[in-house]
């Protein structure tokens, strides 16, 4: 199985390139973040029309995740359970084959000395609470989208520049760790333990062609499916061209 997680800033302003990028790449299952879009103008021909099916968790202009199969998916579940739902559409799980896919877009935070740093904090603990009540580290589980933090000094191109700030933050980087203690391996490490190796860059400033960038979206699995993974990588070409989304497609192939 080939499964990809990508932040495409908006599905419809994206939706050329994300459809020719399945047609180059094929995967098994494409899971979205930031699809900016209501369920019910979700533009779903083109996905359908090419043997997928789409089970979308969207909303009107913000956040918004979609996991996009060829096999169907089954036991589906929207955001996070009461008794405090998240009253953004940023998880969407679902069973496809025998795998548990969990698509996470992870607040920002924004700044963290404001309110939306301690949101993100608590969305962060809640998703950890969420696998512990759901799950076993024994299950067969996809944990992957925009987490918008980078775990470590190697996944920043600038760690310096970035201390203590949002995406690299030491209590966010706390929070990220306990969500894998559950039992979660980043199945792009094991392949790759460089630096350099980003999955966002900044419009600004010619980020991406100086390789200015953050690795904030991920794949992480449990151990039964990270022995599985023969290969994961970030498909940097897709942020090439003309009206890109900010965000790489982060790939991992699972036997």
């Amino acid at each position: 199985m080939k499964l990809a997680s990508w932040n495409v800033n908006s599905i419809r302003a994206r939706l050329d390139r994300v459809v020719e990028w399945i047609d180059r790449n094929r995967p098994d299952v494409l899971c979205l973040q930031e699809t900016k879009v209501a369920d019910d103008l979700f533009p779903r021909e083109p996905f359908e029309s090419r043997g997928y099916q789409v089970t979308a968790f969207g909303q009107k202009t913000y956040n918004g995740v979609a996991i996009v199969s060829r096999q169907p998916a089954a036991d589906v579940v929207r955001g996070l359970p009461l008794p405090n739902p998240d009253p953004g559409s940023r998880l969407l799980c679902a069973t496809v084959a025998d795998l548990r896919v969990v698509n996470v877009y992870v607040p920002n935070g924004r700044a963290v000395d404001s309110p939306y740093f301690a949101q993100k904090l608590d969305w962060l603990r809640r998703l950890s609470g969420y696998l512990d009540e759901t799950a076993r580290p024994s299950d067969a589980i996809v944990l992957c989208g925009d987490f918008n933090v980078a775990p470590e000094d190697r996944d920043v191109h600038d760690p310096a520049a970035y201390r203590d700030q949002v995406h690299c933050h030491p209590e966010e980087r706390k929070a990220l760790a306990e969500v894998a203690a559950f039992g979660l391996i980043d199945v792009v490490r094991r392949h790759h333990p460089e630096s350099g190796l980003y999955s966002w860059w900044d419009y600004r400033q010619g980020a991406f062609h100086r390789n200015r960038g953050l690795r904030i979206d991920h794949v992480w699995a449990t151990e039964s499916v990270a022995a599985r993974c023969s290969g994961a990588a970030i498909d940097r070409d897709a942020r090439k061209g003309k009206q890109p989304s900010d965000h790489a497609p982060v790939i991992a192939e699972i036997a």
